[in-house]
């Protein structure tokens, strides 16, 4: 590309958000560059692993509405690139019978008309085998829910960008950006020049909002992924329909502990703590607290018999949090033509199709699909503070 050229849009952080974002753009007919730090394929950050939880679990109803259309733009995608994306396994939600988090969740499910299976004691045993339920628990099963093929969406809708016409830059790291009409970035390879920008940099998303004046309250945290080995195989095999779940509380832990069935790894079941420990995504390897990993085994030997105690393979993970656990999806606060994706908290990947269509609306200055006070930056008033 000439110095002359001035893109639509520069999206920086190719992970999934700004992959759907590039994409997005590319599918509207825009002039799209998209920026990575590091060389694609990349484990540094938060969109990297073999598989995700797609659910429509959740306590706020706003992100059960999003999905009903994520669903559709996950499915367009398969058609569109003839690559399967999504397998359907169903999610089993367990949490105290009375507690606020799980009856939201339920009243979600009910209010969005999601298929699901309420189970009484007596028909858990008999459809979740292995799977010891805590006394006074509850249990339901989100139907359509299942897991998505991370790795393989990523590189897809990477894809589909480059074919519509679209630029991947890997290696070339940002170093400044210049507001403008005509916004500069400046990278280790020279500068790119665009009528917007959208910053998508998960754990690094401060470090370039500090160019333009902004920063956040965003906490990054190290995730042990964990992999735990069936004592029998085939246990908890996704090819016996073997479903996802979501722990919400129990006496190990106030936060949730989720796991999907044995397929990547054929043997080993992927179950995490939905928390971690504060780390530097630069130097995240030198994190080695282990205190989630703890948590999990006596949660493993309490509630899943059929598992070894000791994970098999531990991979690292980045979550880049809110204090509310809500996204950030919004226009700077002065710059109208750059535009900030960020803090998806540990459960945005399911969301990257609804949530690259949203940024790209923003950047061109359309009316959003959707209601995004939730995910405004203005709610961030009182712990915000200049970078400048």
């Amino acid at each position: 590309m000439s110095a002359e050229m001035v893109y639509d849009c520069i999206v920086i952080g190719a992970g999934v958000q700004g992959s759907f974002t590039a994409y997005q753009l590319a599918k509207k007919g825009k002039k799209t560059l998209l920026l990575e730090q590091f060389v694609l394929p990349h484990s540094r950050g938060s969109s990297h692993g073999q598989t995700r939880i797609i659910r429509k679990a959740y306590d706020q109803d706003f992100y059960a509405h999003m999905l009903d259309e994520c669903y559709e733009l996950w499915a367009q995608l398969e058609r569109e690139a003839g690559v399967k994306l999504y397998r359907q396994t169903g999610l089993l939600v367990m949490g105290p019978e009375n507690s606020q988090y799980y009856q939201l969740v339920k009243k979600t499910l009910q209010k969005n008309k999601v298929p699901m299976v309420a189970l009484s004691r007596d028909e858990f045993s008999k459809h979740i085998p292995h799977v010891n339920l805590t006394e006074g628990h509850g249990a339901v099963v989100e139907v359509p829910a299942g897991v998505l093929y991370a790795d393989r969406a990523l590189k897809t809708a990477q894809g589909q960008f480059q074919k519509l016409g679209g630029v991947i830059r890997d290696q070339e790291k940002v170093t400044d950006i210049k507001p403008g009409p005509v916004v500069t970035v400046v990278t280790s390879s020279g500068s790119h020049r665009a009528k917007s920008v959208v910053i998508t940099a998960g754990p690094w998303a401060n470090r370039l909002l500090g160019h333009v004046g902004l920063e956040l309250p965003l906490e990054v945290e190290k995730i042990n992924v964990c992999y735990w080995k069936e004592k029998v195989p085939g246990l908890y095999d996704i090819k016996k329909r073997f479903p996802c779940f979501i722990q919400t509380e129990c006496e190990e832990s106030t936060e949730h502990i989720y796991g999907l069935p044995s397929n990547e790894y054929p043997g080993l079941m992927k179950i995490c703590y939905h928390a971690g420990s504060e780390a530097e995504p630069d130097k995240r390897d030198q994190q080695t607290d282990r205190s989630d990993i703890n948590i999990l085994q006596r949660y493993i030997a309490r509630c899943l018999p059929g598992l070894e105690t000791e994970p098999a393979v531990v991979e690292s993970c980045l979550y880049t949090l809110t204090p509310d656990r809500n996204f950030v999806l919004d226009r700077h606060p002065t710059y109208n033509n750059i535009v900030i994706g960020a803090g998806f908290s540990g459960h945005g990947f399911k969301f990257g199709p609804i949530i690259g269509k949203l940024l790209s609306e923003l950047s061109l200055g359309e009316v959003p699909s959707y209601d995004l006070s939730p995910f405004s930056i203005r709610r961030f008033s009182e712990n915000m503070k200049s970078a400048l």
